[in-house]
């Protein structure tokens, strides 16, 4: 495929439009509180029969200080020892969940995301590991993927240690920008000098993976002083760079009301922004993943899209599109079997379903044979930006043109305007279509089509 992106200002302004992100479809606004516990160990006995390597999740929720711009469930508290009830329903619910699966299956990936997952301290994160380790079938360090998401202001080179000591092997750092008046305003004070000691100590521990976070579209950004980000990111040289879309939805998050909206870039500015974080990335020799990913070429990202085996699940671009993923914590969304699931959203939810002896499952949903046949396409497109049509159709065992008969109209719409080409066994995302890859997904997604999209972010 070609790992390329054309920026192409009057196409992003026709198209840029609300929509999914696509880490699942359906998507999360679908799921239904029909889907109970009982639906979930239904679906954990279709994926024991399939058996296969499994995906952990643990959702970690609290953070010292609030980020104005975070729209994430979080727990805010200076106080560590609200996290030691939820530690302990968290060994709960991993004794609870590991009952249920083969044990003799393997978990190849498993990822620690929040909040802060660094707000616990060393001893308590030795324990979950080990809770961990004593109930799920561990993959050795060489084939397991285990990753940590890492503010730098919660974490220094001992801390670095320890998670390299019970297990992790890659981390991804929140950055957003080191421009001290764009800190200041969304309320996040973290130096270059922090932030690259815990590089340091992840490179010299011997982490496999280093991956930044990068934010477009905070309050007081402009093209030049995110520029200078760029380039210091540039330096830092991470294995993988995100640089995503900052959504300002106040009226949904009342922590974004902290910033003025006078601040915030005008729309022209954001797409400045992203032209120039496009222009300095992919010069310095990253490849363009998809919607808001870069990785250095020999990534296992980049290898994985240009061998056609590149996944998309909750955490974003993966390379381990057969593990079911399991979610553990406040709202955690697994994957299981044909099936989606989150959990309880709140701290008492989740404590009594837990003290109950009862799995936190809420909500979900249960995937149809039409969800599966769109999921499909969905996810080659998000994440390869082609479809090899003839493979799809012997695999689903459907006509393609008959099946998706409402969408050629607007393949011919976008095919018009360049952002894809497509025959009878074959649709190609041009570069011009690969930063709108989210609206061309939607003409496939049988529920976007059927109401307002108003829920999602603009897609750029």
């Amino acid at each position: 495929m070609q790992q390329t992106v054309s920026f192409d200002l009057e196409l992003i302004r026709r198209y840029d439009k609300a929509g999914p992100r696509y880490t699942s479809y359906p998507t999360a606004v679908e799921f239904d509180e029909k889907f109970n516990p009982d639906s979930y160990r239904k679906q954990v006995e279709i994926s024991n029969q399939r058996g296969g390597p499994l995906s952990l999740y643990f959702h970690l929720p609290f953070c010292d200080t609030v980020c104005f711009y975070c729209a994430c469930n979080k727990i805010i508290t200076k106080n560590r020892k609200h996290a030691e009830p939820y530690l302990a329903n968290l060994h709960k619910e991993i004794i609870m969940q590991a009952a249920l699966f083969d044990p003799t299956r393997v978990v190849e990936q498993l990822h620690w995301g929040g909040g802060t997952p660094t707000f616990i301290s060393h001893d308590q994160m030795r324990e979950l590991m080990t809770v961990t380790r004593q109930h799920f079938n561990l993959a050795d360090d060489s084939n397991g993927e285990f990753s940590i998401e890492i503010d730098p202001r919660e974490a220094d080179a001992a801390t670095i240690a320890v998670l390299r000591e019970i297990g992790f092997n890659r981390i991804s750092l929140g950055v957003q920008d080191f421009n001290p008046r764009v800190q200041k305003a969304v309320n996040r004070i973290q130096s270059e000098e922090e932030t690259v000691a815990v590089i340091d100590a992840a490179r010299a521990n011997g982490f496999r993976s280093v991956s930044l976070d990068l934010i477009y579209g905070l309050p007081l950004q402009t093209t030049a002083s995110f520029s200078e980000t760029l380039d210091k990111i540039i330096d830092i040289y991470p294995d993988r760079i995100s640089v995503f879309n900052y959504a300002h939805l106040p009226e949904r998050f009342k922590v974004q009301r902290q910033m003025r909206d006078q601040d915030m870039p005008s729309p022209s500015v954001k797409l400045d922004i992203l032209q120039r974080s496009i222009d300095k990335l992919t010069a310095a020799g990253y490849v363009y993943i998809g919607m808001d990913h870069f990785a250095k070429p020999d990534d296992e990202l980049a290898i994985a899209q240009r061998e056609n085996n590149l996944y998309r699940n909750f955490q974003g671009y993966s390379t381990h599109s057969e593990c079911d993923l399991i979610g553990f914590g406040i709202t955690s969304i697994g994957s299981v079997g044909d099936s989606y699931s989150q959990n309880k959203r709140t701290l008492q939810e989740y404590a009594t379903s837990i003290n109950n002896n009862e799995l936190p499952v809420f909500r979900g949903i249960t995937l149809d044979a039409d969800d599966k046949v769109r999921r499909k396409v969905i996810t080659k497109l998000i994440c390869h930006f082609s479809l090899d049509i003839v493979a799809i159709e012997k695999e689903l065992n459907i006509n393609f043109a008959d099946y998706f008969a409402d969408v050629y109209p607007q393949l011919d719409r976008f095919s018009k305007d360049k952002l894809l080409k497509y025959d009878a066994g074959s649709i190609t995302i041009l570069p011009a279509g690969h930063l709108l890859i989210r609206t061309i997904c939607m003409v496939f997604d049988r529920y976007i089509q059927q109401k307002d999209s108003q829920r999602f972010s603009k897609v750029i």
